[in-house]
C-alpha cells in the first residue's frame, strides 16, 4: 500500500459535507456535474464521513459508479462519539463501504477526536481495529481528524506513531485563535512528520464573505480574486500539506476553486502582509464561530436548528435589522424546535468541534422570538 505521496497529491480536496440539495435530498445531477469538473481539472481527493447525511450514497452515484476506481481517492471516517458500544462503532466501516459502493477506502479517519471523547476511542479499541483493517487491505492509510489543543495532539501522535496523517482545522482566522490553535497544532503535526489534511480552510464559508474591512484589504492587492481564494491559498501555502478540503455546494464554487489552485503560485511578501492584517481584523470578531457542520443536531432532543439560529445571530451582529432577523428566526423554526425549547442538556456542546457555548448563545436568540 506504500506511504502517502504528499508531493504528487493535488492540493484541492472535495469535501462532501455540504452537497447541493433538491428539496430534502442531495441533488445527484448537480453533484455529478461538480464531480466531473473536479476530476477533469486533475483533482482526485474526495472526503466524506459516516455521519454526513446522505453523503456516502451520493458519492456512490455521482463518483464511484461513473468513474474508474484508479481515477480518484476517497476518505471517510468512523465517528464513535454518538454510539454506545464498540461493536456499533466498528460496524461503521462496513456500512460506509456498502453505502459508497467501495471494496476499500484510501484514507480512513477516526473522526473528530477531542478532549471530551478521545478516551472512548481508546476504550473501544478503535486504534487497533483500524490497524487490523489496514493489514487486511480494506484501508490503505489511517489517520484521524482533530478538534482540540496541541498537548493532546502531541500525546496521541506519540502514543500512536502508526498514524499516517492528521486532519486539522486551519485557516487564517483561526491561526492564532486560542480556542482552535491552528498554528500550534500544525507545528505539532510537522514535528511528528505527519502530513496534514486541512479542513475548514474557509471556516464553513465564513471567509468567503468576510467583513468589509477584510474584503477591501484583499481587493487592494488582487481585485479579481475571491475572498475564498485568499483563504485557500493561505492554507495550501503551508509545509507538509496533503490536501486542502473545500466543502463545495455549487458548480461555481468548484470552478472558482479550480481556478485558484490551477493558477496558484507562492504568496508574495505583500500578500503575506495582507493576510497578517486580515488575521488581526478577524481576531476581533464577536461572531459565533459556527461552521455549520451540523454535529450538534445529532444530539438535540428538541430538534433546534442550531447552525441556522447562529447564522441569524451573526447577521444581527454584522448589522442586519432586528426585525429582519426576528422574521428569519421565525421562518427557520417553522415545524422545528425554537431556541426557547432548549432544555440545556449539553448534548450539543459535548459534540461541537468548535467548543461553542451553545446553550448561552441560544439564550441570546430567545430574545428574537416573537
Amino acid at each position: 500500500m506504500g506511504t502517502i505521496d504528499v508531493a504528487n497529491t493535488p492540493k484541492l480536496g472535495f469535501g462532501l459535507m455540504r452537497l447541493p440539495k433538491k428539496g430534502a435530498t442531495i441533488d445527484i445531477d448537480q453533484t455529478s456535474a461538480m464531480v466531473d469538473a473536479f476530476l477533469d481539472a486533475g483533482f482526485t481527493y474526495f472526503d466524506t464521513a459516516y455521519v454526513y447525511p446522505g453523503s456516502e450514497r451520493a458519492m456512490a452515484k455521482a463518483l464511484v459508479k461513473r468513474h474508474p476506481r484508479e481515477s480518484y481517492t476517497v476518505a471517510t471516517k468512523l465517528f464513535a462519539t454518538a454510539v454506545p458500544t464498540a461493536k456499533l462503532a466498528k460496524g461503521e466501516l462496513a456500512k460506509s463501504l456498502e453505502k459508497a459502493g467501495l471494496d476499500y477506502v484510501d484514507y480512513y479517519l477516526l473522526h473528530s477526536i477531542m478532549e471530551a471523547n478521545y478516551k472512548k476511542y481508546e476504550r473501544f479499541g478503535l486504534w487497533d481495529f483500524v490497524a487490523e483493517k489496514k493489514r487486511e487491505g480494506v484501508i490503505r492509510h489511517v489517520g484521524f481528524s482533530f478538534h482540540s489543543g496541541p498537548k493532546l495532539l502531541d500525546q496521541l501522535l506519540t502514543e500512536h506513531p502508526e498514524v499516517e496523517f492528521v486532519q486539522l482545522q486551519i485557516n487564517y482566522a483561526d491561526w492564532e485563535n486560542p480556542s482552535v490553535q491552528s498554528r500550534e497544532n500544525w507545528e505539532v503535526a510537522r514535528a511528528h512528520e505527519k502530513p496534514v489534511v486541512i479542513m475548514e480552510p474557509v471556516k464553513g464559508g465564513r471567509l468567503a464573505s468576510p467583513p468589509e474591512s477584510v474584503r477591501e484589504l484583499f481587493q487592494s492587492v488582487r481585485p479579481d480574486a475571491s475572498p475564498a481564494s485568499w483563504a485557500l491559498r493561505f492554507a495550501s501555502s503551508l509545509d507538509g500539506i496533503l490536501t486542502v478540503l473545500s466543502g463545495m455546494s455549487t458548480l461555481e464554487q468548484v470552478e472558482d476553486n479550480i481556478h485558484t489552485f490551477k493558477d496558484m503560485g507562492p504568496l508574495s511578501v505583500e500578500e503575506r502582509r495582507v493576510i497578517a492584517d486580515a488575521m488581526t481584523f478577524m481576531g476581533y470578531s464577536n461572531q459565533i464561530p459556527c461552521t455549520a457542520c451540523g454535529y450538534c443536531l445529532q444530539g438535540c432532543p428538541r430538534g433546534i436548528p442550531i447552525p441556522e439560529v447562529f447564522k441569524v445571530l451573526n447577521d444581527l451582529q454584522a448589522g442586519a435589522s432586528r426585525e429582519a432577523c426576528a422574521a428569519k428566526l421565525s421562518e427557520i423554526r417553522e415545524g422545528r424546535g425554537a431556541p426557547s425549547d432548549c432544555i440545556a442538556c449539553g448534548n450539543c456542546e459535548a459534540i461541537c468541534p468548535q467548543h461553542i457555548e451553545i446553550i448561552e448563545n441560544l439564550k441570546r436568540a430567545v430574545e428574537l422570538e416573537g
